[in-house]
């Protein structure tokens, strides 16, 4: 199984990013995805979280509209677009592959800098 984020950067406040998640190992369609954040001193939080069809999706109570999860089955990727991004927002961000109610395998990681 490999999770293999990109397109993170530094971005100012109010711009936006799109986030991938490229994928391999595993049957992307079979299994429900998300992208969780950490910044420096903090715990990892869940950003958002998608079915296997790409059907319903749910969202931390922080992104308040600003983002987007998707994914394209055909392609085993996964995608996060943000919006209005605020310096709280900085932060290494994570594609996470679930099983059993639980993350099981994590990328890398891509950063995320909002900064002026």
């Amino acid at each position: 199984v490999q999770l293999v984020e990109s397109g993170g950067g530094l971005v100012q406040p109010g711009g936006s990013l799109r986030l991938s998640c490229a994928t391999s190992g595993f049957t992307f369609r079979y299994y429900v995805m998300s992208w969780y954040r950490q910044a420096p001193g903090e715990e990892r939080e869940m950003v958002a979280i998608i079915t296997k069809d790409g059907g319903v999706a749910k969202y931390g109570d922080f992104v308040q509209g600003r983002f987007k999860i998707s994914r394209d089955n055909a392609k085993n990727a996964l995608f996060l677009q943000m919006n209005t991004l605020k310096p709280e927002d900085t932060a290494m961000y994570y594609c996470a592959r679930h099983n059993d109610g639980r993350a099981d395998y994590w990328g890398q990681g891509t950063q995320v800098t909002v900064s002026s």
